[in-house]
């Protein structure tokens, strides 16, 4: 990605049937295109894997990028129910999300597992896109701070990424995704320097202008420039304001 260009990844989850997601995808891009909006955001979109394939054939060739929900870290083996990154890479993938909170939730994915996916996507010159955030009981004890750091710490301790590779951390507190209730701007900034100097402590002499983060959780269209217009946020990870092309256009325009 550009270095100095806003990143906006859509998450559709599992939201959309393959017909929807087809759709979908062939509106924003006749929309994106038509609005000149590649000049200044990247855009990467993630749809379900059934749809994965049938959403590629749409943007191929297109300035508009291919992400993933999840993947597995192996080339290939015995694992019933898994993606490899390494397939998704050979398919046009650019981007992958690593330790989304629902899969942390649902899914019982752990600091291990993720710090793992990182390290393979990197192999495989994928641009991980590390998921992190408090969970509502976290605020409340007052953890925030702590639970952000370890988990940065824990996905990323061992990790090598080459100078010319990216990493994007992806903040999204638990308790502000799909609540209609976004972090506010001031706290956002607070928490995104923690991020920062905890990239410093697990990186170290690593080159970190390449590491970009972004911020997920109840964004809208009236809400995302407060947020990308703080100099250390890079762009947005969005749910559901991502699912309607029209609207998801007009989320972008804002920033």
């Amino acid at each position: 990605m550009e270095k100095n260009k806003k990143i906006v990844i859509a998450n559709w989850k599992m939201q959309l049937s393959p017909a929807e997601a087809s759709l979908q995808a062939k509106n924003f891009k006749k929309l994106y295109n038509k609005a000149g909006l590649e000049k200044k955001v990247e855009v990467a979109i993630a749809p379900d894997f059934l749809s994965y394939l049938e959403v590629a054939k749409v943007f191929a060739g297109s300035n508009i990028f291919l992400a993933a929900q999840n993947g597995y870290s192996e080339t290939k083996g015995a694992f019933t129910g898994e993606i490899s990154l390494a397939t998704l890479k050979e398919t046009g993938c650019t981007y992958v999300l690593i330790g989304h909170s629902e899969r942390r939730q649902f899914f019982a994915e752990t600091d291990e597992s993720i710090n793992n996916k990182i390290s393979f996507a990197l192999q495989q010159d994928l641009i991980p896109v590390l998921c992190i955030g408090e969970t509502f009981a976290d605020r409340k004890d007052g953890r925030k701070d702590v639970v952000v750091m370890q988990q940065v710490q824990n996905a990323l301790r061992g990790i090598d990424i080459k100078p010319s590779q990216t990493l994007i951390i992806a903040y999204e507190p638990v308790w502000a995704i799909g609540s209609g209730q976004a972090m506010q701007p001031a706290e956002l900034k607070h928490t995104a320097m923690i991020i920062r100097q905890s990239l410093i402590d697990v990186l170290e002499d690593k080159d970190l202008p390449l590491v970009k983060i972004i911020y997920g959780g109840s964004v809208n269209s009236e809400n995302i420039s407060s947020f990308t217009d703080l100099d250390i946020i890079s762009g947005a990870l969005i749910g559901g304001a991502s699912l309607e092309a029209e609207k998801f256009i007009d989320l972008i325009k804002q920033i």
